[in-house]
């Protein structure tokens, strides 16, 4: 198996077992009614035998993510998939009038760079790590061989890319029947549940997003988003610490989203 270092190798981590992920550490960040209705991202190697994941592992090549740093570009030829071992990669489209839309946030256990996970064709939007991430790439032509071998990764496969597709498919919904308001309100609730802290004054979502970042998961514009957060910390729903937010209210976080959950 090889290593990389921002698309480089690395001797002395190619002697370093690779890290894989635990199904509880598997997760995501998307914009949807309700995550329940998802259930869980599969991690890749849950229905894997250690032989199959040695057998897996041994076609796999590392590479290490700087914050930042680029793993896919939209309109790039594909070339296999990325599973995430640690840290955090949005996947975004990016419009002719460079205006982007996050899909989704995704963590350790899943993996990205499909659909056309046997890399054919090009990638339909981009990766980049938002945190120092570690990725095992598992290029096309060698994927295609492995499922005939090891048809449990298979299943694997085809039931992450289900719930991708289920993903994408409520995160359609709710940019085509929900206000930006209402979007706003629901990703401040769910952010304050997935990295939320106890706080004096409520809840501190302990987790550093820009109101680009929200702007960019919403569907609305940086300015948009400042001016809907000045105004929920006027009405003392928020507070913001510099680049933290403290919900104080998610009671009428909750009536702003409307119906849903």
């Amino acid at each position: 198996m090889q290593s990389y270092a921002a698309g480089k190798a690395t001797s002395s981590q190619a002697l370093k077992p690779p890290h894989l992920p635990t199904p509880s550490a598997a997760h995501s960040l998307l914009l949807t009614e309700s995550a329940r209705s998802l259930g869980g991202p599969p991690s890749l190697f849950d229905a894997l035998t250690p032989r199959d994941r040695e057998v897996v592992l041994r076609h796999g090549r590392r590479k290490v993510l700087y914050r930042g740093n680029t793993l896919f570009n939209q309109g790039a030829k594909h070339d296999g998939i990325y599973l995430i071992e640690t840290g955090r990669i949005r996947v975004f489209y990016t419009a002719p009038s460079g205006r982007e839309i996050t899909l989704a946030y995704w963590h350790p256990g899943n993996f990205v760079g499909g659909p056309e996970v046997f890399g054919s064709g090009v990638h339909q939007w981009s990766g980049v790590a938002t945190n120092n991430s570690n990725v095992l790439q598992l290029p096309g032509r060698d994927l295609r061989a492995l499922v005939v071998e090891v048809p449990n990764l298979a299943i694997g496969l085809i039931e992450g890319l289900t719930f991708k597709g289920k993903c994408y498919s409520a995160l359609a919904q709710m940019l085509g029947t929900r206000s930006i308001t209402e979007r706003l309100a629901h990703l401040l609730l769910h952010l304050a549940q997935l990295y939320g802290v106890e706080d004096a004054d409520g809840v501190l979502i302990g987790a550093a997003f820009t109101h680009a970042d929200l702007a960019h998961m919403v569907g609305a514009t940086r300015q948009w988003v400042t001016i809907s957060l000045k105004r929920m910390q006027d009405k003392g729903i928020v507070a913001t610490r510099r680049s933290q937010l403290v919900v104080i209210r998610p009671d009428l976080l909750q009536e702003m989203k409307g119906l849903g959950d």
